[in-house]
């Protein structure tokens, strides 16, 4: 591994690790994300406890982290697989951020952003699998889950070259959702929709 790669790598995780939830919550005086809500630092979870356009900013914050060092280092020349490797240690560090205690979000929104550099076609088809997952099903981690399991595929078929970084990045997510999957399959996770509601009702 040449010192650059090293250094990118290094620099993934430092800026995976700055928790753009918890930054932008305190900018608008929400609740911390890390204790309220579903106790995600994520932009569904800053939806649910801020607004719109909160969640909107900490997405693309989010969707930046994992695309700036992985941009930067393809045009560096390094090879595919040390890109899926700073991709993984800009989700690491969004998932265990260092600056955060630790306490960090799922990693999906920053998981895209690091696929990005291969091709927007590439990203395109994943959101609209997410979009159209999370229609029929309700559920985002579920939405999550079908998307990571896609994106190799969908990759192979696109830049087969990227396939080996982007399924280490699929099981990095997915193993991010273990407590989801146990929910799904005992039954007992919320419907998104059906969380906007209870908050409506608590309004009220």
């Amino acid at each position: 591994m040449t010192p650059l790669a090293l250094l990118m790598i290094i620099a993934a995780y430092l800026l995976g690790s700055i928790s753009s939830a918890v930054l932008i919550s305190k900018l608008y005086h929400f609740p911390d994300p890390r204790t309220h809500g579903s106790h995600n630092p994520g932009a569904t979870n800053v939806l649910r406890l801020g607004g719109k356009v909160a969640a909107t900013l900490v997405l693309v914050a989010d969707i930046l982290k994992g695309m700036i060092p992985v941009w930067l280092s393809y045009f560096f020349g390094l090879n595919p697989f040390l890109l899926g490797i700073i991709g993984i240690a800009a989700c690491l560090g969004h998932i265990y951020p260092i600056f955060f205690h630790f306490q960090g979000g799922k990693g999906v929104a920053t998981a895209l952003g690091a696929l990005a550099p291969i091709g927007w076609d590439l990203s395109g088809s994943l959101i609209s699998i997410w979009i159209l997952a999370l229609a029929l099903t309700g559920y985002s981690s579920l939405a999550s889950l079908i998307t990571a399991l896609a994106a190799p595929l969908m990759t192979w078929m696109v830049k087969p070259e990227y396939t080996m970084p982007v399924s280490m990045l699929s099981c990095l997510i997915i193993f991010r959702h273990q407590d989801n999957i146990r929910r799904l399959l005992d039954g007992d996770e919320t419907k998104i929709w059906q969380k906007f509601a209870r908050k409506s009702n608590e309004k009220q």
